[in-house]
C-alpha cells in the first residue's frame, strides 16, 4: 500500500512542481498590465483573462498538492490534541465520507458541460480575451481527479496507519 500511495503522491508532487511556477507567472504579467494600462494607456482584454486562467490553474491543479502538503484548511477542535490512531480514523471519514463523494458528484455533473465546451471548442468569455474557455473548464475535472488521486493516496496510509498500530 506504501508504494501505491507514494506513487500517487509523485503525480500531484509533480504537477505542484510545475503550478507553482503560474504564482510568480500571474505577478509578473498582473505588473505589466499594469504597467500598460497606467504608463502606457494600453488595455488588453486576452492580457487581463490570462492572470485569469494563471490564477484558475494555480488553485485548481494546486488543490492536490496542498492537500499532499497538508495545507488545507481544518477545524481541528478534535484533531489537534487527537493521537495520531485517532487523527487517521479522522481522516479516513473526511476521505470517505466527505472528500471523494463531493469530488466524484462534482466530476459527474461537472462533466456534460466540459465536454460539449470541448465540442465546440468554446470562445472567449470577453469580446477580445483568449479563445479557449474549453481549457479553462477543463480544469474542473482535472481538479476533481488529482483531489480523488490525493485522496485515495492519503486513505491508503491511514489504513496503514490502523493496521499498524492494532
Amino acid at each position: 500500500m506504501a508504494a501505491l500511495s507514494d506513487a500517487l503522491d509523485r503525480v500531484n508532487r509533480a504537477v505542484g512542481s510545475v503550478v507553482c511556477w503560474c504564482a510568480l507567472a500571474m505577478m509578473l504579467l498582473q505588473f505589466v498590465i499594469v504597467l500598460l494600462r497606467y504608463v502606457f494607456g494600453i488595455s488588453f482584454i486576452a492580457l487581463s483573462e490570462s492572470v485569469l486562467y494563471l490564477h484558475s490553474t494555480l488553485f485548481m491543479l494546486g488543490a492536490g498538492y496542498t492537500l499532499l502538503m497538508n495545507g488545507h484548511v481544518r477545524v481541528d477542535i478534535f484533531y489537534a490534541k487527537a493521537a495520531p490512531r485517532r487523527q487517521s480514523q479522522i481522516d479516513i471519514f473526511g476521505h470517505l465520507a466527505l472528500l471523494l463523494p463531493s469530488m466524484l458528484v462534482l466530476l459527474y455533473w461537472t462533466w456534460p458541460s466540459v465536454r460539449n465546451s470541448w465540442a465546440i471548442l468554446e470562445g472567449p468569455i470577453s469580446v477580445g480575451g483568449i479563445p479557449a474557455s474549453f481549457l479553462l473548464k477543463s480544469l474542473i475535472p482535472a481538479f476533481c481527479v488529482l483531489l480523488i488521486v490525493q485522496s485515495v493516496s492519503g486513505l491508503l496510509r491511514d489504513i496503514a496507519r490502523l493496521r499498524e498500530g492494532a
